[in-house]
């Protein structure tokens, strides 16, 4: 009698279609190519979306220093929208909302889109303390030159306040990585979505998302270790301690 209710047990989870947590390792070597490609979306998405961060960085860390009051205050007023509302609310409303006005992009970009935005304007405040925390002095000797502000920013200023720039950046690059789970909600088949859909395939939630845990801290320690490496060049360059 046990052996029977035994046999129909067995039936009933192989009938059932429940995955089995065994059917991890054969799953997870078939499923190899879409996680590869899984990852490449996610470090185009890093890339792409770090780029466009730091093009918005400059700009806008720059013109909220611009001595005409509405430049300024236009600046500061982006600024503190995109730092004051939640990325996940700023990537829905360009993958949904967008279209009703008209415009529609690919989920990727609006992927890239969200997360330029948004890291940008933390951004921007990085290079506006960096540029005003180079000594006065340096522009009053650039000045007696007859330096214009433009060469004084290019030669004298910006040279300096790289440096103090490459750590907070380092920190919100690897803070734009760790976002990008989140394009998967939009469709994006990053390595969010991949493991993801693994995870169904096998019902092995521990093993698939601690790997997706080692993978991104694998991906953020590579991150970190490039920007240490920046940040010793600039350092070097702008004749600071601690360069190679």
């Amino acid at each position: 009698m046990a052996d029977v209710l035994s046999v129909g047990a067995g039936s009933q989870s192989v009938g059932s279609g429940v995955p089995v947590a065994a059917d991890f390792l054969p799953e997870f070597r078939r499923a190899l190519p879409r996680l590869a490609d899984g990852l490449i979306v996610t470090v185009e998405a890093t890339v792409l979306g770090a780029a466009l961060a730091l093009v918005l960085a400059y700009t806008l860390g720059l013109l909220s220093r611009s001595a005409r009051l509405p430049v300024r205050g236009a600046t500061r007023l982006v600024v503190e929208f995109f730092r004051g509302t939640s990325l996940y609310v700023q990537l829905f409303w360009l993958f949904f909302a967008l279209p009703m006005l008209g415009f529609r992009l690919e989920p990727l970009a609006c992927g890239v889109l969200a997360l330029g935005l948004n890291f940008g304007a933390y951004g921007s405040e990085v290079v506006r303390g960096a540029v005003a925390a180079v000594p006065r002095a340096q522009t009053e000797a650039a000045i007696a030159l007859s330096m214009g502000p433009a060469l004084r920013l290019r030669r004298v200023v910006l040279p300096q306040a790289h440096a103090l720039m490459v750590a907070p950046f380092k920190n919100l690059l690897v803070q734009l990585l760790k976002a990008t789970p989140l394009l998967s909600l939009v469709t994006v088949p990053d390595l969010t979505f991949q493991l993801d859909q693994l995870r169904s395939a096998t019902g092995s939630t521990a093993a698939s998302y601690l790997l997706l845990l080692g993978l991104y801290f694998g991906m953020a320690v590579v991150l970190s270790l490039l920007m240490n490496a920046l940040e010793r060049a600039a350092k070097a360059r702008a004749g600071q301690e601690g360069g190679v």
